[in-house]
């Protein structure tokens, strides 16, 4: 036997309706892209521009890789809003450890 069409939507609707809300994270991309403008080391300065301009850091976390002539040397400063990597001694990336002080997350880098 054959539902009538406005049963069947009906049905769905309620199943809808009954279905969880779903929540999406924040990713980093989009944090970033929101972050509170904090000075922090730009792409391609040297370790000593770094130390320099804003000081020493907290840690400095042991270097990875340089088993190879095309792995470099990969070091590690932590400050306390965030960690800046360098390939040899050139600034490669900073990663902010908090957008807002209230933020959770994300996890302490490895060591």
């Amino acid at each position: 036997m054959r539902r009538p069409l406005i049963v069947t939507l009906a049905a769905c609707g309620l199943a809808l309706a009954a279905a969880p809300i779903a929540h999406a994270d924040t990713l980093l991309v989009d944090r970033v892209q929101q972050e509170s403008g904090i000075p922090k080391p730009a792409r391609g300065m040297s370790m000593a521009d770094v130390e320099r301009t804003f000081g020493a850091p907290q840690s400095r976390m042991d270097p990875r890789g340089g088993q190879k002539r095309q792995w470099p040397t990969i070091n590690r400063w932590v400050y306390p809003a965030y960690v800046v990597y360098f390939e040899r001694n050139k600034v490669i990336d900073v990663v902010l450890t908090q957008a807002t002080p209230s933020e959770v997350g994300p996890s302490p880098p490895i060591r």
